[in-house]
């Protein structure tokens, strides 16, 4: 059998940074936001409406 290999191991593949889409697809964050976003809302429909 032909020995073809060339006697160093391949490189590890090189891992790419990670994005705004990734961090957004956490669900902790997107439980956070929410939480915030609500509140928000409640805060603007608390003004419109109330005051």
């Amino acid at each position: 059998m032909v020995d073809t290999s060339r006697g160093e191991a391949p490189a590890p593949p090189v891992e790419e940074p990670r994005g705004c889409l990734f961090a957004l697809s956490q669900p902790p964050l997107m439980i956070f936001l929410t939480v915030v976003g609500s509140l928000l809302l409640m805060a603007a429909l608390h003004d419109l409406f109330l005051l």
